[in-house]
């Protein structure tokens, strides 16, 4: 039960799909401030790489978990759902929604679901099952979790060793299911008004964004700030943004300026697959095609969803 009716609105979808730009017209709409549920935006010096707002989208709507973390500082689903729920709770507080926009799955699965306490990974422990499964196969490692927690083992396909192992290790290392585990959790679904929207389009269409954002990218000084970021010590999180990689090799005389750009383009296209699979079974999503509506025509539409499920 809802103890907290406030309402509090998701913007998903893939990179390229344009999130940012209605989470803004959105925001103006319903007098709203916008939560970055990005893991790379969240980083100082990184806007380019990111595709970050700009100084002066900041200025118009308010901003929260953009541009505030030094680069050689970790992140994870942990501390932006600690952090996001704080701006949250204060965003409501002063009478204004807070519209939560990115493609980071995990991180808003960790802030809507919330996560549930997970222990460190024991290798040993893996490396055992692992040999388990390739001597005796994998569904005889699955029915081994069949017996322990039978809820788990049906979500999880009997090919899927790495997560079969993973719930198999979490049972050795703390005595309790995963599935007793997450019954345990809580997230804002437990206390808000949660909708989430999702945007999408034809792949084609989200390549051809990606094509035109890594060219419009190149165009802008990202190899000077790449150039600065390569003199940091990068935290694993800030080393994992798409385009440092490419252009690392480019500055190292790895490969060309235009083949640099080519590999940032086909990683993103696979990035955004990514994106795609994780959002596309969450059946809470409402779907906008992009293809065949304008961001005007959606936010009307998100606008009306709105008023329609108001309690």
């Amino acid at each position: 039960m809802k103890v907290n009716k406030g309402k509090v609105i998701f913007i998903v979808g893939s990179t390229a799909i344009g999130k940012s730009s209605l989470a803004m017209k959105l925001a103006k709409r319903l007098r709203g401030e916008i939560i970055s549920a990005d893991s790379m935006q969240v980083y100082k010096g990184m806007g380019i790489v990111s595709q970050a707002p700009s100084a002066k989208e900041r200025a118009l709507v308010k901003h929260y978990l953009v541009g505030c973390l030094a680069p050689e500082k970790e992140y994870s689903a942990a501390i932006f759902s600690k952090k996001a729920a704080a701006a949250i709770k204060s965003i409501i507080r002063r009478k204004k929604i807070p519209i939560v926009a990115g493609g980071s799955g995990l991180y808003i699965k960790a802030l809507v679901d919330g996560l549930f306490p997970s222990p460190e990974a024991d290798h040993a422990f893996r490396k055992r099952m692992a040999d388990y499964a390739k001597r005796y196969g994998s569904p005889k490692l699955h029915a081994k979790l069949s017996a322990i927690d039978p809820e788990a083992a049906l979500k999880i396909h009997h090919n899927d060793i790495r997560r079969i192992i993973r719930a198999l290790e979490i049972y050795n290392s703390t005595g309790k299911t995963m599935t007793e585990l997450k019954s345990g959790t809580k997230g804002l679904a437990d206390s808000y008004d949660i909708r989430i929207f999702g945007l999408t389009a034809p792949r084609e269409k989200i390549y051809s964004n990606i094509d035109s954002r890594v060219d419009i990218m190149f165009d802008s000084p990202l190899i000077d700030e790449i150039a600065r970021l390569r003199r940091k010590k990068l935290s694993k999180t800030a080393a994992a943004a798409l385009g440092i990689k490419e252009v690392d090799r480019y500055l190292a005389g790895g490969y060309g300026l235009a083949e640099a750009k080519e590999m940032l383009k086909l990683n993103t296209r696979h990035f955004a697959k990514r994106q795609i699979a994780w959002f596309k079974p969450d059946v809470r999503i409402k779907w906008f095609d992009v293809a065949k509506m304008n961001e005007k025509e959606i936010v009307s539409n998100i606008v009306s969803a709105l008023r329609k499920g108001a309690k």
